[in-house]
């Protein structure tokens, strides 16, 4: 092969990887910010992460760092070092999750936004009655819910509330849904935005590029001031959880005086309204769904608004025939 083809063939490879690489366009009117972000190469030395902190199982390589391996009882984590003074931002996060089970697998991945960090525990391997924001992405089924897995999940702690392990965090969850990114051959990315005060989730499982909802919660009150994480555990049964990529990105957005005046590091978080709970299919038959209402509910909704127009079909022809013949009586 000649200079001129090598060079070529080079040039054809660097562009390949720097488009996989950038390929995920920045959301409108953000500003990366690398003291919130990982990417590639993570460290110098393999040994620390500037900006971020590191501990238990979890190990940096030169493409991903691992949180877990496919072993039992483990877990990881990395965490910010610099709390989090922005009100509006949005999260785009690479991973990959896998291992030998085709079906079975445990436990899961987690991101985090609290007041603590470092602290490990038997949420996703950090710590339970957490202060802040969790959102899991759960690949074991502990309850009898009749739906497939794995699920995505949201919630919103107060620092007392705890972890409901036995039914998934459906209890304590601010909203849900499904989503098939084990064992994929690509990597998975998740988008979360957080801007005047809600929080919506996408997810792109099918490595296209294409954006999926999943979660969209209104009322979400989160203090400024704390730190990101990502955590991930394994239990009796283990898989791979790699974190590829943790892109913050600033949001510019227009406020009035009187909101720039408030003072968003000495709020409680907390969800007000009535958001949406469960997401999920219910039915178990899809892998996705994104609606606060089940087909079967829908049903019975469907059925009762059909009962109720026969009941004033009815109504309405008794009053007509009693209206006619009060008629031909007077007319007698």
């Amino acid at each position: 092969m000649g200079k001129a083809a090598y060079y070529f063939v080079i040039s054809i490879l660097a562009r390949a990887i720097f488009c996989q690489e950038s390929s995920r366009v920045p959301p409108e009117g953000g500003f990366l910010k690398r003291e919130y972000s990982l990417s590639k190469p993570y460290s110098g030395n393999g040994m620390t992460i500037p900006f971020w902190d590191f501990r238990d199982n979890a190990m940096i390589t030169n493409n991903f760092i691992s949180l877990t391996t496919n072993h039992q009882g483990q877990l990881g984590s990395v965490w910010s070092k610099i709390p989090c003074h922005l009100r509006d931002w949005e999260i785009h996060m690479q991973f990959k999750i896998f291992g030998g089970g085709r079906t079975l697998a445990a436990d899961g991945l987690a991101i985090w936004y609290t007041y603590s960090r470092l602290t490990p525990g038997p949420v996703f391997g950090s710590r339970d009655e957490f202060e802040g924001l969790g959102i899991f992405l759960d690949t074991y089924k502990n309850g009898d819910q009749p739906v497939t897995f794995p699920q995505i999940s949201a919630m919103v702690g107060n620092g007392s509330t705890k972890y409901d392990h036995m039914s998934d965090g459906q209890l304590n969850s601010i909203g849900s849904c499904l989503g098939s990114f084990r064992n994929k051959d690509y990597d998975t990315t998740i988008a979360i935005r957080y801007v005047r005060q809600r929080l919506t989730i996408k997810v792109d499982i099918d490595g296209q590029d294409t954006w999926r909802e999943c979660i969209d919660v209104p009322g979400v009150q989160l203090p400024t001031g704390y730190f990101f994480g990502v955590s991930a555990a394994t239990g009796d049964l283990a898989d791979n959880h790699h974190l590829i990529g943790f892109k913050f990105y600033e949001l510019d957005i227009t406020r009035t005086a009187e909101e720039e005046a408030e003072d968003w590091s000495t709020i409680k978080p907390g969800v007000f309204g009535k958001p949406p709970i469960d997401n999920r299919d219910d039915s178990g038959t899809g892998d996705y769904r994104n609606t606060s209402i089940s087909g079967f509910k829908l049903f019975l909704i469907i059925v009762c608004a059909l009962l109720g127009v026969g009941v004033c079909v009815v109504v309405g022809v008794v009053v007509f025939q009693k209206r006619q013949e009060q008629n031909r009586k007077r007319f007698y």
